[in-house]
């Protein structure tokens, strides 16, 4: 019999999540019946990394590497159908953290948000909102490695080196600049082709009013207004969007699950290939679950927070 440990929800967050918010408990887990599998969590994130301790599923063997939608937990049964196998030329000598990361769901929205939702062509100048996280500075690396000027922003001076440090043709902090209009000016005084937007609210607002005619928006997260009480107000965007006959669209990743294998096989590529440079902030111990949560939530992580169990 294997105890599991579990984090679970006491109630919902009301404004910014709390610690107290959360609970751990520790639960027993029945033995497995024919087709189903025990995993052990060896990274957490949103998605969860897992490894396979006992298997009575002949699709997966002891020891598979797999990454699963589970929750917050240090191990748990499946079936097999909830299951992803890591890339099979994936090399020992990368870090299999990087499957919740770079080459993994992160990653993969950077990939399909340019390629399917941006549009993006070379030569086109690409702005990118939270761009020192998971998304946004995969998003910037992809974007020069298709030949394009990239904008981002970020919320520390450190991330802003950081966006530099990888190839951003311009950074800048938000949270110091006098103007953000003028930021995003001076940055790219033609304007902008493509904007890959994390954050949502009031940056949203101020960058649409720069973006080129026949400029393509891709919705990826409105982190701004995840946390709001009372949700925000206007003002509204359809003046811009008609004058300069604007696209913009929200996705979300697993809408080319039939293409999962395409962007991970892509992805794997340029990072051994160091086209693409990933880093990752990673917290010890499943108790710090909460904390790291709450954390990125508050902007403290630099590229992919994860918790090695």
């Amino acid at each position: 019999m294997v105890t599991a440990k579990v984090w679970v929800l006491k109630k919902h967050f009301e404004g910014f999540p709390k610690s107290s918010d959360f609970d751990l408990k520790h639960i027993e887990l029945p033995n497995l019946k024919d087709g189903e599998l025990l995993l052990e969590s060896v990274f957490l994130s949103v998605d969860p990394y897992m490894r396979i301790v006992e298997s009575k599923n002949p699709d997966f063997t002891v020891g598979v590497f797999v990454v699963a939608r589970s929750g917050w937990r240090t191990h748990f049964i499946s079936d097999g159908k909830d299951l992803r196998a890591l890339p099979p030329n994936w090399p020992e000598s990368l870090p299999r953290s990087l499957a919740l990361g770079t080459i993994g769901m992160p990653g993969l929205t950077a990939y399909f948000g340019l390629l399917e939702v941006c549009k993006m062509k070379s030569g086109e100048t690409v702005l990118v909102n939270a761009a020192a996280g998971a998304v946004g500075s995969v998003v910037g690396q992809l974007a020069k490695i298709w030949g394009c000027k990239v904008v981002g922003c970020a919320g520390s001076d450190d991330k802003v080196a950081y966006l530099k440090k990888i190839g951003f043709d311009e950074a800048f902090n938000y949270k110091t600049v006098a103007s953000l209009d003028e930021a995003l000016r001076k940055a790219s005084p033609d304007g902008y082709d493509c904007f890959f937007d994390n954050v949502g609210g009031e940056f949203t607002t101020v960058a649409i009013n720069q973006m080129k005619t026949y400029g393509r928006i891709a919705l990826c997260g409105a982190i701004s207004q995840y946390n709001d009480s009372v949700p925000q107000k206007g003002p509204y965007v359809q003046m811009p969007m008609i004058f300069k006959e604007l696209q913009m669209e929200g996705f979300i990743v697993s809408r080319w699950n039939n293409r999962w294998e395409e962007g991970l096989n892509t992805m794997l590529k340029w990072v051994m290939e160091g086209k693409v440079k990933c880093h990752e902030q990673v917290t010890e111990g499943f108790e710090n679950m909460p904390a790291a949560f709450i954390g990125m939530l508050k902007g403290e992580n630099l590229g992919k927070a994860v918790i090695k169990v």
